[in-house]
Order: C-alpha cells, then structure tokens, then sequence
C-alpha cells in the first residue's frame, strides 16, 4: 500500500482547518488523528470551527477543543449557535462565514463531514466546504450514527491504542450532556477504529478512515 506522509521537519506553519456542525463531530470523526498530527506536526496551527452548538453543549465544545488542541502550535476556536436540524435554512448566514474563513485562514489540510452523510446538518457543511475551497486537501469524516450511512473510506490514518483511549477519554469527559445516548458508549467509538484498522492492515491495529475525493503529489 502506497502511504503519504506529512513532514515531521516541516519549516512552515502546517495549517489545518476542521470544520463541524455540532460540538462532538469533530472528536468523533477525526480526534485520533488531530492528536497524531499535533505529536508529528510541532509548527501546526489549527482553526477549529462548530457551526452549532450553544448553552451546555457550547461549553462542552470549547473544554474539548482546548483538550485535542493542546499541543498547537497556535488555535483558534469559534463557535456558533446555528439551530441543530435546521442549518439548509440558514444557507446565506454559514455561507458567509465560509467566505470569511476563505480570506482570513488558508489551510493545507481540511477536515469536513463526509459529502454521503445523512444528517442534513453534516452534508450541509461538507457540501459548503467544497464550494469554499477548490484547491485544497480535502478529508471528509464519518461519524457512526443511526442512520446506517457508514461508506467505504478510501484514505486512513492509522493510530495506536494509546491514541485512541486519548480521544475517547477526552470525549466522553468533555461531553456529560451526551452521557445517556445509546451511542455513547467506549465499544462503540472503539469498536469503529478497530473496523478501520482492518481494513488498512494498521500496524497499531487502529485507524480512523476518511473519504478523500481529489489528491494531487
């Protein structure tokens, strides 16, 4: 298998933007590998972006956010409080903070919800995401759910045990709110990185998989 690596002696500041429609999307998608790249990647500066989230939960969000980010070399954190279900109907509003983000953050590495996702508050952002950066890297997320959506990820990022334990500890210290969802659950954020870590043949037996639509070397 062909694996491409990011430079653990980069000189320039590796920018990374991850963008998530509710305060634990970003953890439950692409935590483990935040917390990689910050070991690997020591000039990173990470824009970390919630669209929805307010009250308790826009608390939860920001205790994590500071938890994964830890290791930055330079955050920033924003959090909205766009209404959880109804985010096609506040189009024009996140439209505009898509173009805002354009022209004040440049990023090398994009996390966003995957484009095949049922939640219609996920693909909205994916779907926004695309249509604000057109020559990025783009990696799209999954995040188990309900709704039976899970796909085939075509690009991973393997992670050891140590890692993964990390990312489920900060999430479900971070986010009581969620405590009594059936999906709440160590197995089952487990059980979805080992999944992964099958089908890459990861060394560590962990991964967490992404769908990666466009890679230029």
């Amino acid at each position: 298998m062909l694996r491409m690596r990011f430079s653990a002696e980069r000189e320039s500041v590796f920018r990374v933007l991850c963008l998530g429609a509710h305060s634990d999307d970003i953890e439950i998608g692409c935590g483990g590998t935040v917390l990689r790249l910050l070991e690997e990647e020591k000039t990173a500066e990470v824009w970390w972006v919630i669209f929805g989230a307010s009250g308790e939960r826009a608390i939860e969000a920001k205790k994590s956010a500071d938890l994964f980010l830890e290791r930055a070399a330079d955050k920033r954190i924003i959090i909205k409080d766009f209404r959880d279900g109804f985010f096609p109907s506040s189009r024009v509003a996140i439209k505009e903070i898509f173009e805002d983000l354009k022209d004040k953050f440049l990023p090398d590495l994009i996390f966003t919800h995957y484009r095949g996702d049922l939640h219609q508050d996920h693909r909205f952002v994916s779907e926004l995401t695309w249509q604000t950066y057109r020559d990025h890297l783009i990696l799209e997320y999954e995040i188990l759910k309900y709704d039976g959506d899970m796909g085939a990820p075509n690009y991973f990022f393997y992670l050891d045990e140590a890692t993964c334990q990390r990312k489920i500890g900060h999430i479900r210290n971070c986010f009581r709110s969620q405590e009594k969802r059936q999906w709440f659950t160590d197995d089952a954020f487990l059980s979805l990185l080992r999944i992964r870590g099958i089908e890459s043949n990861a060394p560590g037996r962990y991964a967490e998989g992404f769908y990666c639509r466009k890679l230029v070397y």
